[in-house]
């Protein structure tokens, strides 16, 4: 690393002009690349991903969505016995003028379970296209409305509901746009790393993470010809690269501040730094990376694609931060250090020092303490029921949510709100219909016959589940479904809601293990190496896990059981937590809450090897690195704060559980439970077997005794025993 520092400190405005360029290709190609994404969730080649491919294929509309329920209630004392033919003239009126929709309901089917028990109610339910790459795609919801009020039954009310109207009625729609994020995150790193610094250095992370997140986006547009990329991408890049690349940079300069304070000149200063923490910095773009690229190994095309994206945020945050950074510091480093308020001897904070001494002092209460705190939300992440949020969750008024509310209280089955539509050959469509009704969980199963829902030898049976299917505690009527039709012949396939969801998890959840052992294999391999030691690389392992654990059991305190969504963002309850972003912030924390681990022990085994006494290390470590850690820490969560306030209710939860860990990994884990069980562990800690010396390569490092003749040792010593 030292012969890097010195190549980019000789060629430190070649170095400037080409991140320049970078940065200009950026600003140009990023409208380009966003263009290009694609809204695509699907499971290609799972049974329920076909099926509904070809449903949409033979009729133009359904699969992968779920319906609209379009209703007509009549007056107090009127019936719909009577009145049938007008009703069924309304729901024509919308199968006929509104473009690309499918019509089921009584009048198709024959079948009185459309009506409500006090008759007053019938509804049917539209189903419709949706074009998955069309990024201006709107839900139909207003022509529907509009189509079915012009043909009601005179004195009659209406309602337009359904899953996707209530849960995609505000996407794309309002919140700021990215850039504004991105605003509002730097605002909230700047005031963090105004208090580090107390300096004009505070710009130059900020500079640096500018021009990381503008080479991802140049880098993204390739990717965009090569697979599809999700829309959600830009978001992760511009917010988390943020985090990520201000977190690098700020890692570089403390050190080069450092070494500044310690009496070297700049030259010496910006190397030094570099053949530190550049290594801390590249150990942990690695294992930032290597979380990511796991999400390759899932067999869903569009969580590949969010592996792809988002090893890019890492590996341009870390060549920025390695490059930039020290050619930043070479040119303007001295004169951006200025004015420096805050001056601490030797480096090391006072504060975090004597933290540290305290941890050390009372290492069984703290490691107690924070197992215990541990403990209680991983109890809480044992409740967790993964799927969509129940449709209450998205609103709490308006004509969609009444609409809703009013079938659900005249006794219309929630199941209609995620119907099955199993696809059959059209002569067997009665008898699937006719087996499908005996299933106890089953509401009604209906074969329609109209032109629109039987075309080249095909039909649809409907299936609606008396409860709507929409986590995985609901799943036992859609594996009943499937285990019943598949020996059933003229059946085709399953497609809806419920089975997409139970095609996730046996694509993702099911794979989840086996991901989980190679990230974190892989990982512990590079953290031997860089550690010599066996027991640090496998406690920061274990570490990494129950923090995860602990976060998705505030995910679950916050949204499934509503613990602060309501506070914080006006919506109740979601009683699940969405099937997809525990996926995402998974690989996202995993990497990111090891950059802490790998701060903290990288600056401990160094401070071990110059002391050979592990009491030293700690405090020595914890001193020069608790600040740091802390405020690179809320420099991620003001990032995953700002891309809270996108207007998907998915962003918010990935953002939220994101921040999440970060903060209970900078905080009780890091800063309590990490310390005490490396005091506790003594000399333990340091201990590597010559035979895995020898495979894995690792040189053996020098180890010295204190020497109290030594200022920065007599101080520690004096912390320590003081």
């Amino acid at each position: 690393m030292r012969i890097w520092a010195e190549f980019v400190q000789r060629h430190r405005r070649w170095i400037l002009g080409f991140w320049a360029v970078v940065a200009i290709v950026g600003i140009a190609v990023c409208g380009k690349a966003t263009h290009r994404l694609t809204v695509d969730f699907s499971l290609p080649g799972k049974p329920g991903a076909e099926t509904a491919k070809h449903i949409k294929e033979v009729f133009g509309n359904g699969g992968v969505n779920s319906p609209y329920l379009i209703s007509v209630t009549l007056p107090e004392g009127q019936r719909i016995t009577g009145r049938e033919t007008q009703v069924a003239a309304a729901f024509d009126a919308v199968a006929n003028g509104v473009p690309r929709v499918r019509v089921v309901d009584e009048a198709d089917t024959g079948d009185r379970a459309f009506r409500t028990p006090d008759d007053r109610t019938s509804y049917a339910l539209v189903f419709y296209a949706h074009n998955k790459s069309d990024l201006k795609f709107t839900l139909p919801t207003d022509a529907i409305s509009a189509v079915l009020d012009g043909a009601k039954p005179a004195g009659s009310t209406i309602g337009v509901t359904g899953e996707d109207a209530l849960i995609l009625r505000d996407a794309g729609t309002g919140g700021p746009s990215i850039l504004d994020e991105v605003l509002l995150g730097s605002a909230g790193a700047l005031v963090v790393l105004i208090f580090v610094f107390a300096s004009l250095l505070a710009i130059l992370p900020l500079v640096v993470a500018a021009v990381a997140i503008l080479a991802t986006f140049a880098a993204l547009l390739p990717m965009t010809y090569l697979t599809d990329i999700s829309v959600i991408a830009p978001y992760l890049i511009a917010l988390i690269g943020l985090g990520v690349a201000v977190d690098y940079s700020l890692l570089i300069v403390n050190r080069w501040r450092e070494e500044r304070d310690q009496g070297r000149d700049n030259h010496g200063a910006v190397a030094a730094a570099m053949q530190t923490a550049g290594r801390t910095v590249v150990l942990s773009g690695l294992t930032v990376t290597v979380g990511l690229l796991a999400l390759i190994m899932l067999p869903v095309p569009y969580m590949r694609t969010m592996g792809y994206v988002g090893a890019l945020i890492p590996l341009t945050s870390c060549l920025t931060a390695l490059s930039l950074t020290p050619a930043l510091l070479a040119v303007i480093g001295p004169r951006l250090d200025w004015p420096k308020v805050r001056r601490e001897k030797n480096g090391a904070s006072r504060m975090w020092s004597r933290w540290a001494a305290l941890i050390v002092r009372r290492r069984w209460i703290a490691a107690g303490s924070a197992l215990v705190v541990l403990g209680l939300l991983i109890g809480a992440f044992s409740g967790i029921k993964i799927g969509v949020a129940a449709p209450e969750s998205y609103t709490s008024s308006g004509p969609i949510h009444d609409a809703l509310v009013n079938l659900e209280r005249a006794g219309a089955p929630s199941g209609a709100l995620t119907p099955m539509e199993v696809m059959t050959t059209a002569d067997a469509a009665p008898a699937v219909a006719a087996r499908l009704r005996q299933v106890e969980d089953v509401a009604y199963a209906v074969a329609p016959t109209g032109s629109a829902n039987v075309r080249d030898g095909k039909s649809v049976v409907i299936v609606v589940p008396r409860v709507e299917t929409v986590n995985s505690s609901q799943h036992k009527v859609v594996e009943q479904v499937k285990s019943i039709t598949a020996g059933m012949p003229g059946v085709i396939g399953v497609a809806g809601l419920g089975p997409t969801q139970v095609d996730f998890f046996d694509a993702v959840y099911d794979n989840f293990p086996y991901v989980l052992a190679f990230i974190s294999l892989l990982t512990f391999v590079v953290l031997v190496r860089s550690f010599r030691s066996l027991l640090l690389p496998l406690k920061a392992v274990l570490l990494n896990l129950v923090s995860l654990a602990a976060a998705y059991g505030l995910m679950v305190l916050f949204w499934q059981d509503g613990y602060g969504s309501d506070i914080v963002y006006g919506l109740p309850a979601t009683g699940v937590v969405p099937f997809w972003p525990p996926v995402l912030v998974f690989a996202f924390l995993f990497g990111l809450s090891m950059d802490y681990e790998v701060f903290i022990l990288a600056r401990m085994r160094e401070e071990y090897d110059v002391s050979g006494d592990t009491d030293v290390a700690v405090i020595e470590g914890i001193g020069r690195t608790g600040r740091l850690v802390t405020s690179a820490g809320l420099i991620l969560v003001f990032a995953f704060g700002a891309l809270a306030t996108a207007p998907s209710t998915d962003l918010k939860v990935i953002a939220s559980g994101a921040a999440f860990g970060i903060l209970l990994d900078a905080t009780i884990i890091r800063s309590v439970l990490v310390p005490a069980l490396v005091v506790l562990f003594g000399k333990w800690n340091w201990y590597l077997p010559d035979w895995c010396r020898r495979v894995l390569l690792i040189p053996p490092a020098p180890v010295r005794s204190v020497n109290l003749a030594a200022p920065e040792d007599r101080e520690a010593a004096d912390v320590r025993l003081g």
